[in-house]
């Protein structure tokens, strides 16, 4: 059974930083595309950044304006998202997504408020 699980997200202030993570089991993570994707209240899921299997980094939205880093640990089946100089408008629940497949984890919250 493929199955995604983040972690990592939590409340901090403005200007700080958190890594996201997300553990893939159920299927050859090694050859799978990987994305992150956000879905802040009120608004539809948006594509935060995507790396292919071998670790480019294919997009990174422009809102994520060089405060993000994606990657990814194919040896753990482990994709992360550093975050840095957090605003209020990332405020929401953070998913990652296996490309090209309807396969989600179910999403870690992220709050930046003072």
């Amino acid at each position: 059974q493929e199955q995604l699980m983040e972690s990592g997200g939590g409340l901090v202030q403005p200007g700080g930083s958190l890594t996201l993570s997300c553990a893939a089991s159920g299927f050859d993570f090694s050859t799978s595309p990987m994305s992150w994707f956000r879905r802040a209240p009120g608004k539809q899921h948006e594509l935060v950044a995507g790396i292919t299997e071998t670790g480019h980094v294919n997009y990174y939205a422009d809102f994520t304006e060089g405060r993000f880093t994606i990657s990814r640990d194919n040896g753990k089946n482990m994709v992360y998202l550093q975050m840095n100089n957090l605003k209020p408008e990332d405020t929401a629940v953070y998913y990652c997504k296996r490309d090209s497949y309807n396969v989600w984890g179910p999403g870690t919250q992220v709050t930046i408020s003072s």
